[in-house]
Formats: C-alpha cells, sequence, structure tokens
C-alpha cells in the first residue's frame, strides 16, 4: 500500500485535473447553446434551398447552367473532411477519420482520392494516407458565411476546371450533445432529387426573369450554404463531443478520487492503531 504522502499527492492532483475538466466542460457548454441555435435556425433555410436547387438544374442543360450537375466519369475524387483543431472531444474526430476511410475503401477503392482539410485532427492523421492538398485550419477562428463562401468557391473552379470529377463532404452532423452523426454528402456534381419528375418543378413555380437566369446565380448560392451549413453542424459537434467528454472525465476524477480518500482514511486509521499498539506494547515491557 502506497504511504499516506504518495496518496496525498495523488489526491492533490486528481483535484487539479478536476478543477480543468470542469472547467472545459462550462465553456464547451455556453460555446454551444451559441452554435447550436446557429444550425439550428440555418436548417430549413439550408434544405429548401438544396431541394430547389436539385430539382431546377435537372432540367438544365449544361450550357444553360448545368455545369454543376452534369455527371463525368469518376476518376479523380476529393474529399472534403470536417474536424477540429483540438483534441478533447470524445470520439468526434476519430470518427471521421474512421468515416473517411470506410467511404473510400466501399466506393473509391479504385480511383484517385485527395484530401482537402478543415480543421487540423483527421487531416493530420489522414496525410499518412492520402495527399492533402490543403487545410484550412483557420476558419474556426472567425466563422463567418464569407469566409466559408471563400473554401466554396476553390472548391467549384477544381471542379469546373475537371481538378476533380466529384467533391463529397464529411462531417459530423449535430443532433444533441451526446450524439454526433458522422455524415458523407454529395457536394458536386449537383445530385438531382431521387425519383423526382424534372418536370414538375414548372407547375410549382413562376420564374422571372428565367429559369436559366434564376439557377445561374442561386447555384452557387446553395453551394456555398451547403458547406457553410455542413462545417457550422460539424463546430456545435465539437463543443457537443468535448461536453460530454469533460463532463465523463470530471465523473472518473471524481470517483478516482474518492476511492483514493477512502484509502488515504484506511492508510491513517491503520498506521494509528499501529501506533497506539507499540505504545501499549512498550508500556507493558516498561512494567514487566
Amino acid at each position: 500500500m502506497a504511504n499516506l504522502k504518495e496518496i496525498r499527492n495523488r489526491i492533490t492532483s486528481i483535484g487539479s485535473t478536476m478543477q480543468i475538466t470542469s472547467a472545459m466542460k462550462m465553456v464547451s457548454a455556453a460555446k454551444l447553446k451559441k452554435a447550436q441555435d446557429a444550425i439550428t435556425a440555418m436548417r430549413p433555410y439550408s434544405s429548401k434551398l438544396t431541394e430547389l436547387l436539385q430539382n431546377l438544374s435537372a432540367t438544365l442543360d449544361s450550357d444553360a447552367g448545368g455545369t454543376y450537375s452534369t455527371q463525368r466519369e469518376v476518376s479523380k475524387v476529393l474529399i472534403v473532411v470536417i474536424s477540429s483543431n483540438r483534441g478533447l472531444c470524445g470520439g468526434f474526430n476519430s470518427s471521421i477519420t474512421k468515416e473517411v476511410v470506410k467511404t473510400i475503401a466501399a466506393k473509391y477503392a479504385d480511383k484517385q482520392v485527395e484530401i482537402f482539410g478543415i480543421g487540423k485532427k483527421a487531416a493530420d492523421v489522414l496525410s499518412k494516407q492520402y495527399k492533402v492538398i490543403d487545410n484550412r485550419n483557420d476558419i474556426f477562428d472567425n466563422l463567418t458565411f464569407n469566409n466559408v463562401a471563400e473554401i466554396a468557391e476553390k472548391l467549384m473552379d477544381l471542379y469546373v476546371d475537371g481538378s476533380y470529377d466529384k467533391i463529397e463532404i464529411v462531417y459530423n452532423q449535430f443532433k444533441n450533445a451526446a450524439t454526433q452523426i458522422p455524415q458523407v454528402e454529395q457536394f458536386l456534381p449537383i445530385k438531382p432529387i431521387e425519383g423526382g419528375d424534372a418536370n414538375a418543378v414548372n407547375s410549382d413555380y413562376i420564374f422571372e426573369p428565367s429559369k436559366e437566369e434564376i439557377v445561374l446565380a442561386l447555384i452557387p448560392k446553395s453551394l456555398k450554404t451547403q458547406l457553410y451549413k455542413s462545417i457550422r453542424d460539424s463546430f456545435a459537434s465539437e463543443h457537443g463531443a468535448r461536453m460530454t467528454a469533460m463532463h465523463k472525465a470530471t465523473d472518473n476524477a471524481t470517483d478516482l478520487r474518492d476511492d483514493l480518500l477512502l484509502t488515504y482514511n484506511k492508510a491513517r486509521q491503520a498506521a494509528i492503531t499501529n501506533e497506539i499498539l507499540e505504545i501499549v506494547g512498550g508500556a507493558e515491557a516498561l512494567n514487566n
């Protein structure tokens, strides 16, 4: 059994760790509320805009604005991987890394695959297996639509000039503080609505000035919004995962501290008992 000083030192050390994990939990909880409100408010707009553009773009030829929806033979794929710049958030980053590896193995095993990183952690791990063409770690320092739009424009240019035949986004979708769901979304080409009638759009909308001009204006905005929503989802998921992980770490540290306190009290009681026995023994020896 460890001596009393060693146990006291361990109790002090665990107490310091508890203060850190508890503080990190509270910080993440505060940031989570703002991030959750942002993604919750944005989802309906993003979903409706994406649905509209999928429907409209399916009715256009490549010369009239279907540049972003034309299906090409896939030989080179770019995967946009959204993770975090920091750890201590449970399986948040590892789940994204595993999802990317699984997706490549299942869909692109015979294709040339490259990585575009948004966030440091997953891109650093994947760089050991795949070529990382860029890593935008700075985006989380000032997460605004305009900053994300610059990245989206770069991705759109890479698709239009033929550098890649397909671009997909892998990120964690926020469900709640304890649950984040890895998602794989096709960014380009624009995926048409499955089972939908492309001509049905004519009966649903009146176009002014024209359908082609409207689509040409809305497609870039839709793609930028899709990427922004994905990053916002990941951002909220990160804080939820970190809050949950730090909550569990604090609970585990509390349990360990309680166990050590019990061990310390038992050791102290044993030491006191031994001292009493030595005193009694010494007294009896003097009497004899």
